[in-house]
């Protein structure tokens, strides 16, 4: 009877190390998890912001590099409104000025007049190899 008395008492301590070993270990392993948890939520608010400013610089290199097509009154006007619009959206009466520039440098140009083909060459007389 002694001996399993002394038996108990000594397999009651080595459970009892045990024991706490093995709560040292969860706890261990706990903190690490929480560790591990909080890197990846801090890796993944990184590549979030990350992300969201690479689309937001590549929108507005595309932005730069797209032409603007304007494809209605209103969207013009809006648009001119704006200091961007102003520098590229010519009133009415500047481009008739431009218009007007064009048709008065071109006048004289016998191509401008009709089709190129129809134009005569100013030799009439030369042979048609020479032309």
């Amino acid at each position: 009877m002694i001996g399993l008395l002394a038996g108990l008492l000594v397999t009651r301590g080595t459970l009892a190390d045990r024991t706490a070993t093995l709560k040292a270990e969860r706890t261990a392993m706990s903190a690490e998890i929480a560790k591990s948890e909080q890197l990846l939520s801090d890796a993944e608010k990184r590549f979030a912001v990350q992300q969201a400013t690479a689309l937001t610089t590549f929108a507005d290199r595309l932005a730069n590099r797209e032409p603007i097509i304007l494809r209605s009154t209103d969207t013009v006007r809006t648009y001119a409104q704006t200091a961007a619009g102003r520098a590229a959206c010519l009133p009415a009466d500047r481009v008739r000025g431009i218009d007007a520039l064009d048709t008065e440098l071109f006048a004289s140009d016998p191509a401008s007049a009709g089709r190129g083909e129809e134009t005569l060459h100013s030799d009439a007389d030369a042979a048609a190899a020479g032309r």
